[in-house]
């Protein structure tokens, strides 16, 4: 009964604290607490924690069911749950990126990249740096995100314009320059956990009687985006295509 109600509050506590440093991880990151590297080992620590506690908490649960005592089972079942969430969230991030190219530039037109301006000071301590990498990231790009494709609007002009503007700051970017004349718009975006800071220009040319929109977007630091980059331009992508 002794080793029941052990198993049970080590598998729930173990669970509590596993969780705590998964936040900080990220968010002491996004605060400035530390780098992000060291967010990133937190992050691992604390995910064999949640492994560890989800192990205990099952076993901590089948005692105490095989026992009758349910009582007891309650903290071990807190723990085998917050165990498995601390555990799996990393895991799958590190399966995504396993799964991904590890490139961080993503572009919908990769022959000729939209180019940066307003954002560029904004980048002077970025380790990525903004010019393109050529036909290897292309490549690699078009296995991955064969979807990532210019987009076209039935309009052109300052309404095309306007629409890509409105639609950039209903995604929650940061607008840092807008450039009418020559149709481009840049801004960042900012990721909720640990606070990575990405890059995306958006250029807009009349095809016809409509418009053609690029959009690029670069995470400042990191080799991989984990698939973020490419998501990113799919949700600017697709709520582009139904404003209007």
């Amino acid at each position: 009964m002794k080793i029941t109600v052990v198993l049970s509050r080590a598998a729930c506590i173990l669970a509590l604290i596993s969780a705590v440093i998964a936040i900080l991880a990220g968010f002491g990151s996004r605060a400035g607490w530390w780098h992000f590297r060291t967010g990133f080992q937190l992050l691992t620590w604390a995910a064999y924690g949640g492994l560890s506690s989800a192990i205990i908490g099952l076993i901590g649960c089948l005692a105490a069911l095989l026992r009758a005592q349910w009582r007891g089972a309650v903290p071990a079942l807190i723990g085998l749950v917050i165990g498995v969430l601390v555990f799996g969230i990393p895991w799958q991030m590190k399966q995504i990126a396993q799964q991904v190219p590890p490139i961080h530039d993503i572009s919908t037109d990769t022959e000729d990249p939209p180019r940066f301006a307003a954002v560029l000071p904004l980048r002077k301590d970025a380790t990525n740096p903004t010019d393109y990498g050529g036909p290897e990231v292309a490549a690699q790009q078009h296995a991955a995100y064969p979807d990532i494709q210019p987009l076209t609007l039935p309009i052109s002009g300052e309404p095309a314009f306007t629409r890509a503007l409105q639609a950039a700051e209903a995604m929650g970017w940061v607008i840092v320059g807008t450039n009418p004349a020559e149709g481009q718009i840049e801004a960042t975006d900012t990721t909720f956990w640990f606070g990575f800071k990405d890059d995306i220009v958006i250029r807009i040319q009349a095809r016809g009687d409509g418009s053609r929109v690029d959009v690029r977007s670069v995470s400042r630091v990191g080799k991989s985006d984990v698939g973020t980059n490419a998501q990113r331009i799919r949700a600017y992508s697709l709520r582009l295509s139904r404003a209007g």
